[in-house]
């Protein structure tokens, strides 16, 4: 088997409230590897975004460590953190947050030209993402004219548009209807699986989970496998 793309060790998240400290992770393990879509349930308030959060490098742990291709990310300054995070981490929420006044290949594209590619190229990777995810007739399409399930499908292209080895998604389907969510999940874990991108997929969603390859379930600060 291949290294994992994700490893967590004994990571802890305390929040501080008016009551006193907060647990929220109490030690939490975990490994994802590549082209592994992993499923993340738990009830609103068990923890599911901070541990999200705390493996994309947007928030610090309190104590453990984060790996992302073997190297330790707990300890690094955040330039570090945000240049990891930039090259390596792909993020896809509940809502799209497309930019309303760009098309479909523009909002995709924009990833790849911030981060200095060329314009004809990033868009050859955008087409490429969008054909990929059914969008190829939404091109020039601006989010407004897209339905909910089309404009989380461009999120999803925008998330994959630097070629990060993991995916991070919190809820990707939560707005969307059951039909809608079906075909968006299944676009999104295919094409983990043919560009061999780690997912970690927090979900309310249990029809869903029930496809993705291991489900676990945060209880009490700790993550326990799931078996349908």
């Amino acid at each position: 088997m291949s290294d994992p793309i994700l490893a967590l060790r004994g990571v802890e998240r305390v929040y501080k409230t008016e009551a006193g400290p907060l647990p929220v992770l109490r030690g939490v393990d975990i490994d994802v590897y590549p082209g592994e879509v992993v499923g993340l349930i738990g009830p609103s308030g068990s923890g599911k975004s901070s541990l999200l959060h705390s493996a994309g490098l947007l928030e610090r742990p309190d104590g453990g460590l984060v790996a992302l291709e073997g190297r330790d990310c707990s300890r690094l300054s955040e330039r570090l953190r945000t240049r990891i995070r930039l090259g390596t981490v792909g993020f896809v929420y509940q809502f799209h947050h497309l930019l309303p006044e760009f098309t479909a290949l523009e909002n995709v594209a924009m990833p790849l030209t911030i981060a200095g590619r060329r314009r004809k190229d990033a868009e050859a990777r955008a087409r490429e993402l969008l054909e990929g995810l059914g969008l190829g007739h939404r091109l020039t399409h601006q989010p407004a004219q897209m339905s909910g399930g089309e404009q989380q499908r461009v999120a999803i292209a925008r998330a994959l548009a630097n070629h990060p080895k993991l995916l991070l998604a919190d809820e990707p389907t939560g707005n969307l209807d059951p039909a809608t969510s079906a075909a968006v999940f299944q676009a999104l874990y295919q094409v983990c699986r043919q560009q061999g991108v780690a997912a970690l997929i927090a979900t309310h969603n249990m029809e869903l989970a029930r496809y993705m390859d291991r489900v676990l379930a945060l209880k009490d600060g700790h993550l326990v496998a799931q078996t349908f």
